[in-house]
Formats: structure tokens, C-alpha cells, sequence
């Protein structure tokens, strides 16, 4: 009998990557959704305590993708991380951040839950995604010929998200593997400078970086609608990163999925028509 994992955030960066490789390597991925349009999909709102039992049914092991609608995590995720511990035969495969700490705030709360009451566990601490250029920076890309960031000269091992489910998927369906915590990155650190300059090669377009202050970021995150106080915090990353918070590497991608990490040139120059340049 296939193993069956729930995946929440099942049709976002990480979570649709995650489900894919499941299916690959012969297991049953539960895509958790609040609107299921597929067979493989279950409704799932982490506010409708009703949903859990359903999407948990046969489950072995679970994926967690905390909301994105708010910056306090653990509240809404207790509930269902308790019926989880309880119903689940696996393991719990949190998706928190290089950034956030266990005990810290955000995802870091949530970490220390898992640590302290799931039987069997692993938090996946990733760094920036590589998907940010190809998502969230893109209109000022294609629109500016900007990427618009506070990090100054500071450093970020930028990770394929493709790497990150990978690892996913070994924590999720090995059950020899040891319970912890892994930051994950890529195989070099760049700075934002370095990284506008990977873009224009890749596209063929000219791009630059557009350096803020952490306040001036925060205006621009709250321009897009997003609550004041959570872009204050997003910004305040950025202005941990000036700091040298992410300027490391680590081989938890190889040792943990088999295969080297994906480098942001490589990863550019397949995502080369999205960024604007004819295709390859």
C-alpha cells in the first residue's frame, strides 16, 4: 500500500513541487486546499476545525505550509497540528525559514511545538527562493528593468524551490531519517547586485537593483496593500540580510536529496522567457 501524505500549500511554490515528487517516486500526495477542483485535492482551511479529520484520514506523514495571511502563526495551526500528532502515523515536515529561529517569531513558534510534542519530526529552514524572481520581482523586472530590495551589500544563498521539496520528500517518506531541523541553501551566496546581473544575462534584457532603505521598502510592500506592520517585518529581513544573516552554505540539499543544489544561473536561464528574453 502507497504511503499518503497530506500537503498543505499543496498548490503553492513548495507544496505543488512536493506533491509532484511524491507521485513520482510512488507515494499518494492529499493536496489540501480550501477550494479542491481534482481528485488528489481535499478541502482544508486551517479555520474549519471540521476539515482536519477528512484531510488527515489514512494520512502517514503531513507537509506544513503556515498561512500567509498573517504573521502569527502557531494560534491557527495548533489545533490542527494537536488532531495531526494524534492522527498521523508519521512524521510532521514543517516549511519555516534560514531566517526565523526555533521559539523565534512567525514559523519559529511553530518549530518549537513540533520539537517539543510530534514523535517524529523535521523543519526545513530554506533561504530565499530562487521562484522570488519569477514571482514577486517580476512586474518591476519586466515593467522597470528593477529589482527593488534593502539588503545593500548583504549576501543570500538563493535556493530552487525544486530542492527544497526534494528534501521534503525524503524527511516525509524515509522513516529512518533522525528528527531535526535543516537550513537549506544554494551552492553560493549573491548579492542583490550580482543577482540583477545574472537576470540581464539570462533575459537579455537590462536589469538592475534598486537599493532601499528599510523604511522606504515599507512603504513600497504597504503600496501593494499589505498591512502596515507585516511590511515592517518583511523589510526588517531585508535589513538582516545588509547584516550578513544569510551569508552562508550548507550541503543539506546533497546529502539530504541525493543531488548537488540547483545555482541561481542555471535556474535563470531556464525561466529565460518568463524574465522577458526570447525563448531559448
Amino acid at each position: 500500500m502507497r504511503d499518503r501524505i497530506l500537503v498543505t500549500g499543496g498548490t503553492g511554490t513548495t507544496g505543488r513541487s512536493v506533491a509532484e515528487q511524491l507521485v513520482a517516486g510512488g507515494a499518494e500526495a492529499r493536496i489540501a486546499t480550501r477550494r479542491p477542483s481534482a481528485p488528489d485535492q481535499v478541502r482544508f482551511d486551517w479555520e474549519d476545525t471540521t476539515t482536519y479529520g477528512p484531510a488527515l484520514d489514512g494520512v502517514s506523514s503531513v507537509y506544513l505550509v503556515a498561512p500567509t495571511d498573517r504573521t502569527e502563526h502557531l494560534p491557527v495551526m495548533l489545533p490542527f497540528l494537536e488532531q495531526a500528532v494524534a492522527q498521523a502515523t508519521g512524521r510532521l515536515v514543517l516549511l519555516s525559514a534560514s531566517s526565523l529561529a526555533e521559539g523565534g517569531p512567525m514559523m519559529g513558534e511553530v518549530h518549537a511545538w513540533v520539537h517539543a510534542h510530534a514523535p517524529r519530526w523535521t523543519v526545513l529552514r530554506p533561504s530565499w527562493f530562487m521562484q522570488n524572481f519569477t514571482t514577486q520581482h517580476l512586474s518591476s523586472i519586466l515593467d522597470e528593468g528593477r529589482i527593488y530590495s534593502a539588503t545593500q551589500d548583504g549576501r543570500v544563498p538563493f535556493i530552487d524551490a525544486t530542492d527544497i521539496a526534494a528534501v521534503a520528500v525524503r524527511a516525509l517518506t524515509d522513516p529512518a531519517l533522525g528528527s531535526g531541523e535543516h537550513v537549506l541553501t544554494g551552492p553560493r551566496a549573491l548579492t542583490y547586485d550580482e543577482v540583477a546581473h545574472a537576470i540581464t544575462a539570462a533575459s537579455g534584457r537590462p536589469v538592475g537593483h534598486h537599493r532601499l532603505s528599510t523604511d522606504e521598502l515599507t512603504d513600497r510592500y504597504a503600496s501593494f496593500g499589505i498591512p502596515r506592520d507585516y511590511a515592517s517585518k518583511l523589510a526588517a529581513m531585508d535589513d538582516a540580510i545588509a547584516h550578513g544573516v544569510e551569508d552562508r552554505t550548507t550541503d543539506e540539499v546533497e546529502r539530504l536529496s541525493g543531488r548537488p543544489a540547483n545555482d541561481l544561473v542555471s535556474f535563470l536561464t531556464r525561466q529565460r522567457a518568463i524574465l522577458g528574453g526570447d525563448p531559448a
